[in-house]
């Protein structure tokens, strides 16, 4: 960046920091990118100089914005101290290749000095998390989805994965599948968002590489964080999309460290002892036989998909092959070894918490 001193007009250039540097390489080898090109100035025109702010990540804030034809939008302005500009990359360099009824339309980016953003569809009813979540303010009883909802939205998230997994030439693994990064269209269609995490790899690469952890806690695959677990591969998303079903199911986070009970704590385990029993499930809402069986189909799918050994859970195509057969063909799966932790609620949350930080993103690089 240029600076000139009002006094003797001495010009001199401010050296670009390594995130400048990262992303100003990648348009650079990449470009000309499909993806439309704004300045900065047509952000602030867009967001009406960033008025009305509708969500904050980890890696920026969310502003509804508009084109100046009346289009609805979503622009993510990327935080100018995190990271070496690979989120941007990431977003950039994976959605631009997709195009896919579940996965989040990108309609654009600025790249302006340190100044980042990316410009998204926008989506009505926001994010997953604020209709499953009971402790969310949002969940009031007009906002609870009916199963037939959840059901189709837990199809459609399938859909969207399966997609990433199965490209002719690439494949993109997400690594951060959770509630708070699908969202909802006005017909409660879902896409998935926020691929600040994402890795592109080759279809090749049955196991890449990572050097650190990367994900949210608690929809984290054992390998991600522990390689003795196994390599680290698609089936890490697929691990994380069962935790985020069983979540749908249960509508809470999966550890309840809140429970008055330590059966209580985890719902996976307490979900699977009464699958194992075909035991009534005793869920909230279920009104007929085909809520029951939609129910049971996403229960069963989401305990296979969160096996601890990768090569036990199914692919992305086989979990949509389960979610739309019939319930009678599905089998128990083994119970996860990740269950239940014996000790009292607070010793485990204050283990969570000393472990890994406070249910945040585990890395960002």
């Amino acid at each position: 960046m240029r600076k000139c001193s009002s006094n003797k007009h001495i010009f001199f250039w401010r050296k670009p920091n390594l995130a400048q540097q990262n992303v100003e390489a990648f348009l650079k080898v990449h470009g000309p990118l499909s993806t439309r090109r704004y300045s900065y100035l047509d952000v602030k025109k867009m967001t009406n100089s960033f008025t009305n702010k509708i969500g904050q990540g980890g890696y920026g804030s969310v502003y509804k914005g508009k084109l100046q034809n009346g289009c609805p939008l979503a622009v993510k302005v990327l935080n100018q101290s995190k990271g070496n500009g690979e989120e941007f990359i990431n977003e950039v360099a994976t959605i631009s290749r997709t195009s896919h009824v579940n996965i989040v339309a990108l309609l654009g980016f600025c790249v302006e000095g340190s100044k980042r953003a990316l410009i998204y569809e926008f989506m009505c009813n926001g994010s997953l998390e604020k209709f499953i979540f009971k402790e969310n303010h949002y969940q009031k009883e007009n906002h609870q989805l009916e199963w037939g909802t959840l059901y189709l939205i837990s199809l459609g998230i399938a859909r969207g994965l399966e997609y990433l997994h199965r490209g002719y030439n690439t494949r993109i693994l997400h690594f951060d599948i959770k509630p708070h990064n699908i969202l909802l269209d006005k017909d409660f269609s879902p896409k998935i968002s926020d691929f600040g995490l994402a890795k592109v790899c080759t279809r090749e690469e049955s196991i890449i590489s990572m050097l650190e952890a990367r994900g949210t806690i608690g929809y984290i695959a054992p390998e991600v964080f522990c390689r003795s677990f196994g390599g680290v591969s698609y089936k890490s998303d697929v691990y994380s999309y069962g935790m985020m079903v069983l979540e749908m199911v249960g509508g809470r986070k999966n550890v309840n460290v809140g429970a008055d009970h330590t059966s209580e704590i985890y719902f996976p385990h307490w979900i699977y002892k009464r699958l194992e029993l075909d035991d009534e499930l005793g869920l909230k809402g279920i009104r007929n036989l085909e809520d029951n069986a939609k129910v049971r189909k996403m229960v069963t799918t989401g305990l296979w998909c969160i096996q601890t050994d990768p090569s036990n859970r199914p692919t992305m195509s086989k979990v949509i092959e389960m979610l739309e057969g019939s319930v009678e063909s599905l089998q128990v799966p083994p119970k996860p070894f990740l269950s239940s932790p014996s000790r009292s609620p607070t010793d485990f949350s204050t283990s969570l918490v000393h472990a890994w930080g406070h249910g945040s993103n585990v890395a960002n690089t």
